[in-house]
This record gives structure tokens, sequence and C-alpha cells, in this order.
């Protein structure tokens, strides 16, 4: 837990998490009972995800969408180009994509999820992706789409992927 502890406070002395972030990450280890094993994937050879960056998702009418979570929540709304629409969660990078819908398609339904991982190097990234033979689709300079086992997609961000 030492170890667990010390990252946290590195990552926050280095600009990686904000004071927020880390306090509610120390909230969630001191909670953690004694001896319990790390959980799967702390200590893998993968990529570390440190945030949900964002959740696309498709509805019938993204601007009853965006007026509903920017009036209830106060979310900031950027990037809105008339069928969808960044909406901002606070003082985070994390935000949410309302978007229309495509004809045919049955709303609503999430579209993809991305994380933010640790360290993003565009090339290591997907080096690593094709490695474990998953094909990855580059959608900006800082993500790449790939399908989960279940062919769903998910995309991988780095830190500066920011919304629209």
């Amino acid at each position: 837990m030492e170890n667990l502890i010390a990252k946290l406070l590195d990552d926050f002395d280095h600009g990686r998490m904000t004071r927020r972030q880390l306090i509610k990450s120390l909230a969630v280890v001191a909670a953690v009972p004694a001896g319990t094993p790390p959980a799967l994937g702390e200590n893998s050879k993968g990529f570390r995800a440190v945030a949900v960056n964002h959740i696309s998702y498709q509805v019938s009418d993204y601007a009853k969408t965006r007026d509903f979570y920017a009036d209830l929540l106060g979310m900031k709304v950027v990037g809105d180009i008339g069928t969808q629409c960044s909406l901002i969660i606070g003082d985070t990078n994390t935000f949410v994509i309302p978007r229309n819908a495509p004809q045919g398609s049955t709303p609503p339904r999430i579209d993809h999820i991305a994380y933010t991982i640790e360290h993003w190097d565009k090339n290591a990234v997907r080096a690593e992706l094709e490695r474990r033979g998953l094909k990855p689709q580059p959608d900006t300079e800082n993500s790449f789409h790939i399908k989960d086992p279940n062919g769903f997609d998910l995309q991988i961000s780095g830190k500066d992927m920011k919304p629209a």
C-alpha cells in the first residue's frame, strides 16, 4: 500500500492528477482492507488507465440531452456542431458526448467509452495494440479505437485528448 500512496503523491507532485483526484484516490486506498491482493492489471504489462476520458452515446435529440445536462448538472457545453457536442464535467478533463443517432439505429445507446492511459506515445501505443492483435484505428493525434472482446468500441486516449 505504501508504494501505491507514494505513486499517487508522485502523480500529484508532477501534475498528473488534480488535488481532488488525489484526495479521492487516497480515500479509496484507505478503505481497502489490509492484505487485499492487488487488482488484476495493476502489475500487468499493458497500459495503466488513469481516468475515463469520455463517454459517447447516441440519442434521439442531442440538443434536448445537452440542455438537460447543462441545466441540471452544470456541465459546460463546448464543440456544439448541431448534431453533437461535448459536455465537460466540472473542472475535469472528463466529458460526455451526446450525438444524434444515425438513421436506422435505436437510441439511446452507448457509442463508445474512452479511457485515458498514463503514458501516451502514439507509436508505442499503436505497436502494443497491434502486438495484441487489436487493429487500432486512429481517431485523433491522442487516441485510437479498438474493439474489446465483445466487439464494443473502446477508445484508448492520451492525457492531451480534450473535448472539442
